[in-house]
């Protein structure tokens, strides 16, 4: 029995074993890939600032004022929400912080009497909708890990073209924005229409000391072909953020997951040197009562062969 009980012992520290070696190449992969995601978000920001600041000088200089990117509509009837999760789990509550915070979302926008529309962005997202039975107008997945700007404008493309469509009255952009290597923060972003504080100061202030700019064509022209681009540029950043946050959040499960491994191989190892040593101990106790068993068996004969026969008085 005790036998029996060290071989399955053996196979699950193996399998824990070979689960160890998985998870840690996970966190290392993981680790690795935090540092591009860092870079990428960086690299994003001087883009980022610059379009801002031009949006900035054409609002200024009079651009935008009936841009409809600009321009709340008088009744909400529709949001559409933009969810980005991730592509794979494994990553501890990732997914569902971002998931929870949307449902959050079109819960509150429900008891408004608003319909709500939903792009996703992840697969993680998508199955977990989909099995649900919630309406998905665009789905977006295969780049979370990897985001490119690419990715960025077709999604922007989809949001900007069902606001001009009236299909939506305003966007709301749900994603895991990145803070540190140990902290994350799931937010909530309106996206369309645009904030006016978006285009208000600018070097074309009357109080700002700066040179005067001539536009060519008009600035509501450059302005309606540049906020696109605006809306682009902020989901790309929303994009870079939750790569970063996957990575992050992938690298601390598989660490986890892989300290726990190893506490449990350390708990099964002292079961089993336990249980190896009840066999060791049950082993000898039976050598030791065999023995005595025979040595007392041994006297007994002995003390019947001693005792003198009585044959009784010769007649």
């Amino acid at each position: 029995m005790a036998g029996g009980q060290e071989r399955i012992l053996k196979r699950r520290i193996s399998s824990v074993q070979s689960t160890k070696k998985i998870t840690r190449a996970m966190e290392l992969i993981a680790g690795s890939r935090i540092v591009k995601a860092q870079q990428a978000v960086h690299a994003a920001v001087p883009y980022s600032d610059r379009i801002t600041e031009v949006v900035k000088d054409l609002g200024a200089s009079g651009g935008g004022v009936a841009s409809p990117l600009l321009t709340p509509r008088p009744e909400i009837r529709r949001v559409a929400h933009v969810v980005i999760a991730a592509d794979r789990g494994q990553c501890g509550a990732y997914n569902s912080s971002v998931i929870r915070a949307a449902e959050g979302s079109m819960k509150e926008q429900a008891e408004l009497g608003r319909d709500y529309s939903l792009v996703v962005v992840g697969r993680k997202a998508e199955s977990y909708f989909r099995y649900r039975n919630f309406r998905l107008d665009h789905v977006f997945t295969g780049f979370s890990d990897r985001p490119s700007y690419e990715d960025a404008r077709l999604i922007g493309r989809a949001v900007t073209a069902a606001f001009l469509a009236e299909e939506c009255d305003m966007v709301e952009l749900i994603y895991t924005r990145f803070v540190s290597a140990g902290s994350q923060e799931v937010v909530r972003r309106p996206l369309v229409p645009l904030e006016r504080d978006v285009v208000a100061g600018g070097d074309g202030r009357p109080d700002a000391v700066s040179a005067s700019y001539e536009f060519e064509p008009a600035p509501e022209s450059i302005l309606d072909a540049l906020l696109p681009r605006y809306i682009e540029a902020r989901i790309f950043a929303a994009l870079l953020n939750a790569a970063a946050s996957e990575h992050s959040s992938r690298q601390r499960a598989m660490k986890a997951a892989t300290d726990n491994a190893e506490e449990l191989i350390k708990n099964l190892t002292r079961i089993m040197n336990r249980a190896r040593q009840d066999s060791i101990t049950t082993e000898i106790m039976e050598i030791v009562s065999g023995a005595e068993a025979l040595q007392s068996d041994h006297a007994t004969h002995g003390e019947v062969f001693d005792t003198p026969i009585s044959l009784g008085d010769p007649e």
